[in-house]
C-alpha cells in the first residue's frame, strides 16, 4: 500500500471533534469515555502528504476539511467494491455542467 498521496488522490482523513470531557453531559458513560472523532473521504488538496500527516481535502459536497491522513484510496467495506477514480470525477464535473445550465 502506498504511504504517500499526491494532490487529487482520493483519501480518508480523521480529526477529533470533541475531546473526552467536552462531550454533552447527558450521553452514556461509555460514550463519554471516548472522544468524538470524524472520518471523511475526499480529494487531497495539498501537493503531497504521507499517512499520519495533517492534510486538507475537498469532499464530494465541496467542503474543505483538514485532518490526519489515515488512508489512501479508501474503499467502502459494504461490498460496493473498490473506489474507481474515474467515477469520483463524474460528480463534480456534472455539478459544474448543471450549474452552467441553470445560469442560462
Amino acid at each position: 500500500m502506498a504511504q504517500t498521496a499526491y494532490k487529487g488522490t482520493w483519501v480518508k482523513i480523521s480529526d477529533t471533534i470533541l475531546k473526552v470531557g467536552e462531550r454533552a453531559p447527558n450521553i452514556p458513560a461509555e460514550t463519554a469515555k471516548v472522544p468524538l472523532v470524524m472520518h471523511l473521504n475526499g480529494f487531497l488538496l495539498t501537493d503531497e502528504a504521507q499517512l499520519g500527516d495533517r492534510a486538507t481535502i475537498e469532499t464530494l459536497s465541496s467542503r474543505i476539511v483538514t485532518g490526519d491522513l489515515i488512508e489512501i484510496n479508501p474503499h467502502y467495506t459494504h461490498s460496493f467494491g473498490r473506489f474507481i477514480p474515474e467515477l469520483g470525477e463524474i460528480g463534480p464535473h456534472l455539478r459544474k455542467a448543471l450549474e452552467k445550465e441553470v445560469e442560462k
